[in-house]
């Protein structure tokens, strides 16, 4: 094995240990400190006061009383009934809030009879997540009376469908007539028409807001190569904040301005997103507000509008709430035209490899009906697109092998001048035509991808609850079956023993990686290095255990990977005409056991 590859293996080694060691002393911490958050925000009597709207901002509404079951918040407010294929729910008539979304086609778990996700819910209600529009004024004397959140607006219907939208309007007693259409598509689109009526004998400066609030911060998925939060893109730029990160800037406010663009919050799956017309200027804010139990809204602005006495003005805003699905994102990034909407979804630095990866799985999923086997098959592409690369670098170790006795030579004729024995190598490498670098050049041109296949895995809500076969029925999740517990004989979950819990993730498929890859190295001489012999006796292990947690489909590609690298690499040692170690190792190992 050569220096460079050993060096490759020896960094990855140290990669996967830091990331161990991130997440034992921030992710797993930091995920369990969010659930005693969460769970003391809904054990809380009262809520802090937040405060009152100013000039020109989206402020949140105070946040009121003790938290109420979801039927009681829901019954606080006359409501206009959302049942589309899609989603399930309910508007307030109260406030005009789009404050109660179920998901139809997703549940919570793996069990067809678990309950359907819920995205939004009221204020009054536990979590309490949903979008608002309205306007706001500048004007400080004669200030015209707007709709609030305590605004009960009429309807003309009590059902808003695909196919039909419902109308709401309010009158102030002053002159303004506001009315509000909201229809709603088949997935997860809500397309909101505000119109202002001016009946008064004076003109009238409005804005109009958008914002998203969600009360408490939310559990996080734990994945430190995951974006949750605020998420936006204001003009051509995406913006995205943490929950966290937005504690540290200035009053815990961050502003952006830009034409056209949207603004909301995302979970690792669902989001909800407020887009205002994407051809006008807009000012948009991500605030973290209240004490103990923070509320944090992504919010816009529009230009003020003057709407001078006979005359009328309209808006146009759109809600997502929804499923973060690949093909519905791509169509409102067309059709409405919504700026980079694909952008909701966390692809990474590797975009560019990402999203092709995605559409390559998708593809084979389509053909072959399973994401499993799609995973395998795209293992069998990205060999084969690597195929001359890996050929090269098998090519150049098999050279290496073939030299070694003479680089022993060299060692025992230079003794400790190590000097002088490197510029004899580099000349021997030249004369031979060796290149010791082309055996890891492989190795790093495939990172990208495997990081780009964990991302997929990671953050497409295709592959959440996609089965494989057996007790695979997540691919996104991590194998359910663990040897500490005998593969569920013993009635307990080693992975909640304190501390050490989340490395003793240890099902069938992490014990086949780790196996696979043992066997993997099996392929190439020892070390002669005792330490290194020693590391590389032992990273096996420290890999199987690190990555038992990881999502199956990941542990999945890996094996295949490692076993089509054993047969690929067999073949070319021998016609190569370089010795198979393969069996010889394996015969020593076994001897020395």
């Amino acid at each position: 094995m050569s220096e460079n590859i050993k060096n490759m293996i020896l960094a990855a080694a140290l990669s996967l240990v830091f990331i161990g060691l991130w997440d034992y002393f921030y992710a797993f911490p930091e995920i369990d400190k969010q659930r005693r958050a969460q769970t003391q925000q809904e054990q809380l009597a009262k809520v802090p006061q937040l405060g009152a709207p100013e000039q020109k901002t989206a402020a949140a509404s105070p946040v009121k009383a003790a938290p109420k079951s979801l039927a009681e918040a829901l019954a606080l407010s006359p409501r206009i009934t959302i049942d589309t294929r899609s989603i399930s729910g309910s508007i307030a008539l109260k406030g005009g809030r789009i404050d109660d979304v179920s998901l139809k086609n997703y549940r919570e778990t793996v069990d067809p009879s678990s309950p359907i996700i819920t995205l939004l819910s009221p204020e009054d209600g536990p979590s309490p997540y949903y979008a608002e529009l309205g306007y706001l004024t500048a004007e400080t004397e004669n200030a015209p009376v707007l709709p609030t959140t305590e605004t009960l607006w009429t309807t003309n219907s009590d059902r808003l469908t695909a196919t039909t939208p419902v109308t709401l309007t309010w009158d102030n007693g002053h002159g303004l007539v506001f009315k509000r259409v909201i229809s709603v598509d088949d997935e997860y689109l809500f397309t909101v028409q505000d119109s202002v009526e001016n009946k008064a004998a004076n003109p009238v400066t409005l804005f109009n807001y958008a914002r998203v609030s969600r009360v408490g911060h939310p559990p996080s998925a734990g994945y430190a190569a995951l974006h949750e939060g605020f998420v936006g893109v204001v003009g051509d730029a995406g913006q995205e904040v943490t929950y966290d990160k937005i504690e540290k800037e200035d009053n815990a406010v961050k502003t952006y301005k830009g034409v056209g663009g949207w603004v909301g919050l995302t979970d690792k799956y669902w989001a909800a997103v407020v887009a205002p017309d994407q051809n006008l200027p807009m000012e948009a804010r991500y605030a973290s507000m209240g004490g103990a139990v923070k509320t944090y809204q992504a919010d816009t602005v529009s230009d003020q509008k003057t709407i001078e006495p006979g005359k009328s003005a309209e808006t146009t805003t759109y809600v997502f709430a929804g499923a973060k699905v690949v093909d519905v994102l791509d169509a409102y990034k067309t059709n409405p035209g919504l700026k980079r909407f694909d952008l909701l979804i966390d692809w990474g630095w590797f975009y560019f490899i990402t999203r092709p990866m995605f559409r390559v799985i998708d593809f084979l999923y389509k053909l072959l009906g399973n994401f499993g086997l799609a995973i395998l098959a795209v293992t069998v592409i990205v060999k084969l697109a690597f195929l001359p690369l890996a050929n090269k670098s098998y090519q150049s170790i098999a050279k290496m092998k073939a030299i070694q006795p003479r680089i022993k030579e060299l060692k025992e004729k230079y003794g400790d001048d190590k000097h002088k024995f490197n510029m004899e190598q580099m000349e021997l490498f030249k004369r031979e035509k060796v290149n010791p670098a082309s055996g890891c050049l492989p190795v790093i041109v495939q990172i990208p991808v495997f990081f780009s296949l964990y991302k997929v895995l990671v953050v497409t809500i295709e592959m959440r609850h996609a089965p494989f076969f057996g007790w695979i029925r997540d691919l996104s999740a991590p194998d359910p079956t663990n040897v500490f517990n005998l593969f569920g004989v013993l009635p307990f979950d080693p992975t909640h023993v304190a501390i050490f819990g989340p490395y003793l993730a240890l099902g069938v498929w992490p014990l086949l990686m780790g196996g696979s890859m043992w066997l993997q190295m099996k392929m190439n001489p020892e070390p002669a290095d005792e330490i290194q012999k020693t590391m590389f006796a032992w990273m096996p292990v420290i890999f199987t255990f690190t990555m038992g947690g990881f999502a199956s489909g990941l542990l999945i590609y890996w094996t295949w990977n490692n076993l089509l690298s054993i047969v690929q690499q067999g073949v070319i040692m021998k016609r190569a005409g370089v010795k198979f170690e393969f069996w010889d190792n394996l015969r020593k190992t076994f001897q020395r056991a």
